[in-house]
């Protein structure tokens, strides 16, 4: 598995590099943003530890950017901060950061973190069995991992899609007009090896509403019920 390292304090950032290289990680490191947008690029890793406060890019702009222009692997990020106040928690998720951890930690827990937001990913590669599921204006082939929306007519557009947002689109696609709270779709797409906060599901809800949405901010499709969480209707 690789794994870049994104830390400006260069203590910490050996800290942690030695801490993964020994658990068996092939680890990156680089100390500023820019230079972690070039290295993502070029590596492709699997996860991202990725610090808040950063020269020339912050971490939150890193992330952002990431996330709009993914990489082939559509990697997971690990925020770090030395801030723990709510607010810059819930930023931190917003921009599309999968968790979040405080300094100071400890690096059992840093570990800890890590393998499971990495062994979400290997349970996507399983979940799929090889069907199609077809709706109004959505298809979504299992079998290709592939999925499409029809516009106005007859016109055809396939969906750019990550891996968890393709997942997430398929529970909804499957279970039309059920009601998932964040808690079950946490347990339907992650498991009981989520570690993190459960509002990370919203993020991604927004993200998936961006992509199958003419409006994200007035849903027809992915619609949120209010004190309960969402549902999918076509």
């Amino acid at each position: 598995m690789e794994i870049l390292i994104v830390e400006d304090e260069k203590e910490i950032a050996q800290l942690i590099n030695s801490c993964l290289t020994r658990e068996g990680f092939n680890c990156h490191l680089v100390h500023d943003g820019l230079s972690a947008l070039q290295k993502a690029k070029e590596i492709q890793p699997d996860l991202i530890v990725l610090d808040l406060m950063l020269p020339q890019l912050d971490g939150l702009e890193v992330c952002n950017r990431l996330r709009n222009q993914p990489l082939e692997k559509d990697p997971y990020i690990l925020m770090l901060t030395a801030k723990g106040e709510e607010i810059d928690r819930i930023v931190g998720l917003s921009t599309g950061a999968d968790d979040y951890l405080v300094k100071p930690f400890s690096t059992r827990e840093l570990v800890a973190r890590i393998r499971a937001l990495l062994r979400r990913s290997l349970r996507h590669g399983g979940m799929q069995e090889a069907q199609i599921y077809q709706t109004n204006h959505f298809c979504v082939n299992f079998d290709e991992h592939s999925a499409t929306r029809q516009l106005d007519g007859e016109k055809i557009e396939e969906l750019d899609l990550t891996a968890l947002e393709f997942n997430l689109l398929s529970t909804f696609v499957s279970y039309p007009h059920k009601v998932w709270s964040r808690t079950q779709l946490i347990d339907k797409l992650w498991g009981a090896d989520f570690f993190g906060d459960e509002r990370v599901v919203d993020t991604h809800i927004r993200r998936l509403r961006k992509k199958i949405e003419n409006n994200p901010a007035q849903p027809v499709f992915l619609k949120t019920v209010v004190g309960v969480g969402y549902k999918f209707e076509d």
